[in-house]
């Protein structure tokens, strides 16, 4: 989430950003693409800072494994939404026109509606599939930033940013019918979300790249 630095005028700042991102789902064989608004609010203070927000989400999940028979349970799209709330802060140091976050933490709250939710939730008893029914997810994990604006005009701003953590509850890849590779190391990071983020503000405007699960772009306005 997007915070003042140390180094910017304004030390409470509102941010309201809309973007697109592509995904796959565990087994890497369907695609997600979606929409995604948001809207936070950022604090810095000495050597500490944080933010809230909330988000929407919409977008349309196809299916790459129909087979175009028609029967009950096949499908080749459906719509999928969510809305949820974000909490994150920092620790920081700063070194001439850096800020070193060095260590942080986020926590995420969504929940899932929509016709592809509805579907999950339908065939879940059934044994022939493996899905996730849940609807109402907390991801929570550590984050590490650097945060600097250019030598020469301050009101130019980069940061990359590091992102690992887990989501709570159950995870279909640890289904005991995925018995192919079940090794410590593959569990564990079938229960990793990392992500790694590069940010931009230039005047009242900036822009997210992030990378992770899939792949996320999103510009917006800073006031």
């Amino acid at each position: 989430m997007p915070k003042p630095a140390s180094f910017d005028k304004q030390k409470v700042a509102n941010y309201a950003s809309a973007g697109v991102g592509i995904s796959t789902d565990p087994t890497y064989n369907n695609s997600l693409i979606s929409a995604q608004f948001n809207y936070s609010q950022g604090y810095v203070f000495n050597n500490a800072n944080f933010a809230w927000g909330v988000f929407g989400v919409a977008g349309n999940y196809e299916n790459n494994n129909s087979n175009g028979d028609n029967q009950p349970k096949d499908f080749t799209d459906k719509f999928f939404g969510a809305a949820g709330g974000r909490i994150s802060a920092n620790l920081f140091t700063q070194f001439e026109r850096t800020d070193f976050r060095f260590i942080g933490f986020e926590m995420a709250y969504s929940h899932e509606f929509g016709s592809y939710a509805d579907y999950r939730k339908s065939v879940y008893p059934n044994p022939n599939f493996i899905v996730d029914p849940r609807t109402d997810l907390v991801t929570l994990g550590l984050t590490t930033e650097v945060v600097f604006h250019n030598q020469n005009d301050p009101t130019i701003v980069h940061g990359i940013r590091g992102f690992l953590g887990s989501t709570f509850g159950q995870n279909i890849m640890n289904d005991p019918r995925y018995s192919d590779n079940t090794d410590f190391n593959t569990r564990l990071w079938r229960n990793l979300v990392p992500r790694a983020s590069y940010f931009i503000n230039v005047k009242n405007f900036f822009g997210v790249a992030e990378i992770g699960n899939g792949f996320f772009i999103r510009a917006g306005v800073k006031f």
